[in-house]
């Protein structure tokens, strides 16, 4: 299959798919989220795979949704009716447009939780807001010690779109996590059962190749039922229909006055003053040790290219 915006390549039983916009840092736009759902259901048909990775390429796995259609008014999607254009798309200027076209995206992700063969996310560098919905539906994530993990467009620009931060950690860090924007690194978020494992940013390739290498030996039809029955065990606790609240609580939250704030400046101002609003106050949000030390270090790096 050809895409645009992901990579996808397949090695024994293993298929690869990598974000791939690292302009971006592969920032989730509407297309990259529609091949991502048709990756994934190419590679649960597929006979001889057993098992995915989920990576993204450059400098992170996902720095969050896209935002630049914030800086410019949505484009008019017209249908024709005899000689007459008349526009009969949803856009997101009601509080139901917002929740379906959220609905929408998360069927695409739902893709990675209900296909029968286990997905292994790889992160790295940043994880935050939406590559955070995409990998905490994987059933496994393996984590660069050094990698930053949170959400903080909680902050000023809505709620998370999906929801399994309580099924994972409970709901003390879920709601730390939540109601702050903070984020955290991939060490600490091993330590909290948020992911698997974390590795050295240089080994842990090393340490998903060997995870999936695993999963390549056992039988598909034996991987499927056992998949299964957890994420069954999970939607008897709630999980799905958790989904379904989150992206309406998401659409509730976008009505907030804070939210048509951040809407403001970032189409008056730019992005990048948008995000210093939101963040300027909480010393970037990134408050931890490993963070401070990786800013510093891509920095010099920077400077040398």
């Amino acid at each position: 299959m050809d895409f645009e915006t992901i990579l996808y390549e397949k090695e024994g039983g293993k298929a690869r798919i990598t974000l791939n916009r690292p302009e971006k840092l592969n920032a989730l736009s509407a297309k990259l989220q529609r091949e991502l759902s048709q990756a994934f259901w190419e590679a649960d048909n597929d006979s001889q795979i057993h098992c995915v990775i989920l990576r993204g390429a450059g400098r992170a796995f996902c720095a969050g949704y896209d935002l630049s259609p914030m800086q410019s008014p949505p484009p008019k999607r017209e249908a024709k009716d005899g000689e007459t254009y008349t526009n009969v798309y949803r856009g997101m200027s009601n509080f139901d447009d917002d929740a379906w076209q959220l609905e929408r995206q998360q069927r695409d992700r739902m893709a990675i939780w209900d296909m029968h063969k286990p997905v292994i996310a790889q992160i790295h560098g940043y994880c935050l807001a939406g590559g955070t919905d995409l990998a905490w539906l994987c059933d496994i994530v393996v984590a660069a010690d050094d990698c930053v993990i949170g959400f903080p467009p909680v902050r000023a620009m809505g709620s998370p779109p999906a929801h399994m931060w309580t099924y994972l950690v409970g709901p003390q860090w879920a709601k730390y996590m939540l109601l702050t924007g903070d984020s955290i690194s991939g060490m600490e978020a091993a330590d909290i059962g948020l992911v698997w494992r974390s590795f050295p940013a240089d080994q842990l390739e090393r340490a998903v190749e060997g995870l999936a290498s695993k999963m390549e030996k056992i039988d598909v039809d034996l991987l499927s039922p056992n998949k299964r029955i957890v994420n069954v065990a999970m939607e008897m606790m709630g999980a799905r229909t958790v989904q379904r609240m989150a992206a309406e609580n998401d659409a509730r939250a976008h009505l907030a006055p804070a939210v048509r704030e951040f809407g403001r400046r970032a189409m008056t101002e730019g992005l990048k003053s948008a995000l210093e609003w939101r963040d300027g106050k909480f010393q970037d949000g990134r408050g931890t040790e490993a963070y401070q030390k990786r800013r510093a270090e891509q920095e010099a790096r920077a400077r040398q290219e």
